[in-house]
């Protein structure tokens, strides 16, 4: 199991089995380039970027460390218009702006292009060559895997099931990150409308070392040495922490996101689609109250829904009020802590090191 460790470390370039997750709207280049300056995998969550403002924080990364870097993209399904339901998301949404004082927008767009459909995200990422490409929601064709891999990128993706780590496995991806129900953020579902296994990371991550002849890299719910060397023992090559890196320094997680991750709501994250559009695991706030009851037939196709949600938060947060933003957290909010990136990386290097003595 060393043996194979070790190979996946080499294959990620890094030293200690920690890898940063790339957490759009939070992960930042400065946070990015200390975790990989201490020896672990530096990620940027570019979904939510066009390809030019991804070439920026991609150079913004290198001007910082020389070190590997993971840029992650999104490969959901386009999106399907349905302006009548639509219309209906913004008449229910309407209450909920009327509290800040603010009017919903008259329409909503698809504010995301998905990579399978982004030409220049491809042409951008064979011209920087990351070290490492990683996916969420899905795989991207057959011939942007093929145009990857032939440039040298190193190709990731998330799973949520055995059947999803058997299609990367067989799709020629590089290793698979096993997404535990426990993890912040959005669901990496192939299929957002498909019943939900809800397999914890654990469980997940060793049914994966026991199926899969790839590296597994555990995700969901770690926050400290002690987590990792647990996910190490039960198989993983290396485990991905996001939760843990929102309260750095380099974080562009805002005021109100960090007031809430250290408070009582913590240790109530609950999975909510209401903001996006998609399943995604959110601190207990004003707006995972309000969605509660709504059906999730009501709500528009990820990320057509995420309009609604960003200008609901923007808003929100001009009238003084932060409960209705996408304040991703998983289950192991509640350990959080607050201090710079390196800090924190070094001290998770030490409680890796005590915990597998």
């Amino acid at each position: 199991m060393l043996t194979q460790r070790s190979s996946a470390l080499d294959l990620l370039g890094i030293q200690v089995p920690i890898i940063q997750a790339p957490m759009a709207g939070v992960s930042s280049p400065a946070m990015a380039a200390a975790v990989s300056n201490e020896g672990g995998l530096g990620s940027l969550g570019v979904g939510a970027m066009t390809a030019k403002q991804a070439r920026d924080a991609i150079h913004q990364f290198r001007a910082l460390s020389s070190g590997p870097l993971n840029v992650n993209v999104f490969t959901h399904r386009p999106a399907q218009a349905d302006p009548q339901k639509e219309a209906a998301w913004l008449q229910r949404l309407k209450p909920e702006f009327e509290r800040t004082g603010a009017n919903p927008p008259q329409a909503l767009r698809e504010i995301y292009t998905s990579f399978l459909a982004d030409h220049d995200m491809l042409a951008m990422l064979l011209e920087e060559k990351p070290s490492i490409v990683s996916f969420h929601f899905g795989l991207p064709d057959r011939e942007q895997i093929e145009a990857l891999h032939r440039a040298g990128i190193t190709l990731l993706a998330a799973a949520t099931s055995v059947e999803e780590a058997l299609a990367i496995e067989a799709a020629g991806i590089d290793v698979v990150v096993a997404q535990g129900y426990e993890a912040g953020g959005h669901r990496g579902l192939f299929d957002p409308d498909a019943e939900d296994s809800r397999l914890g990371t654990f469980a997940l991550t060793r049914v994966l070392t026991q199926t899969v002849k790839i590296p597994v890299i555990a995700a969901g719910g770690i926050m400290d040495g002690q987590g990792i060397a647990a996910a190490l023992a039960l198989g993983a090559s290396a485990a991905q922490l996001g939760t843990a890196f929102i309260a750095t320094d380099e974080s562009l997680a805002d005021a109100g996101y960090r007031q809430t991750l250290f408070s009582d709501a913590a240790h109530h994250t609950v999975m909510t689609r209401v903001v996006s559009g998609r399943t995604a695991r959110c601190l207990a706030n004003a707006f995972t109250r309000w969605g509660a009851a709504v059906p999730d037939a009501a709500v528009p196709d990820y990320p057509i829904a995420y309009d609604a949600g960003k200008s609901l938060n923007a808003a929100g947060k001009a009238a003084g009020q932060t409960g209705y933003g996408a304040q991703w957290a998983g289950q192991g909010a509640p350990l959080a802590r607050s201090m710079s990136t390196q800090a924190l990386m070094q001290a998770l290097k030490a409680e890796l090191d005590q915990a597998t003595r």
